[in-house]
């Protein structure tokens, strides 16, 4: 008999100590860039951007602390590999992270390339009592920030990014945090459902595609209660959806 496996966030969680967890994520690409094999053509740079900003999302909306990136990147040092880790340098840089000292990396050096291809990771830390995960209540609603992107509509649509999450995290309103990348808004929704022990009813009227997928984290889900939504809109200026109601 088949089961189907409860939804989960793309993290790893591992007890350290008595009250610190380690948290990891990553986020992969392959054929998007600037090479000539590559199927989507977009410069290096924007590519770190986006699959950094990926990975450090999921680590930050579960409160840990990013402390260190590792990228592995399929394509020569110069001028691929120095135009991507551009990228990855400039999101560490918006929450605070040490562009040099934080970031391993990794390029291919004894064969040419004719695709892009990059393999990211993030590791973080969070005190035991920190975890922002499974703190939504029933009756929250949960609201969408960003619009549904993939492929070049990543670079027309207004999207959710970091600074977006860092906003997200300093209100108190906010219960809980989950970035939707390819799996989409539906999966992502019934993820802060499990994790509270509650059941996601989706609203009858919803202005943007819930079974899309959001390509590299181009959509934040966040949980509040629906009379702090107008508080919530008066301070993120991205398009803003209701979703959901936790019951």
């Amino acid at each position: 008999m088949f089961f189907e496996a409860p939804p989960k966030r793309d993290i790893f969680l591992r007890l350290i100590s008595d009250n610190k967890i380690l948290v990891v994520s990553c986020d992969s690409s392959g054929a998007i860039g600037p090479k000539d094999g590559d199927l989507i053509k977009v410069a290096g740079e924007i590519v770190g951007k986006f699959m950094a900003r990926s990975a450090l999302m999921e680590v930050l909306a579960s409160g840990a602390k990013p402390i260190c990136i590792s990228c592995g990147l399929s394509v020569e040092p110069l001028p691929t590999g120095y135009s991507i880790i551009k990228g990855v340098k400039e999101e560490m840089k918006i929450i605070g992270m040490d562009s040099e000292k934080d970031l391993l990396l990794s390029t291919e050096k004894n064969f040419p390339t004719n695709q892009t291809g990059l393999g990211i990771t993030v590791i973080g830390v969070v005190d035991k009592e920190e975890l922002r995960i499974g703190r939504s209540k029933r009756g929250d609603i949960i609201v969408s920030i960003g619009i549904p992107s993939v492929g070049m509509e990543v670079l027309r649509n207004e999207v959710a990014d970091l600074r977006d999450l860092l906003c997200l995290l300093s209100m108190k309103f906010i219960h809980s945090i989950i970035p939707v990348g390819s799996k989409g808004i539906i999966y992502e929704s019934k993820v802060l459902a499990a994790e509270a022990m509650l059941e996601v009813k989706f609203l009858d009227k919803i202005e943007i595609d819930i079974k899309k997928s959001a390509g590299p984290s181009t959509v934040l889900l966040a949980t509040l209660e629906e009379n702090k939504f107008e508080d919530l809109k008066e301070k993120i200026n991205k398009p803003i959806h209701k979703i959901a109601i936790l019951k």
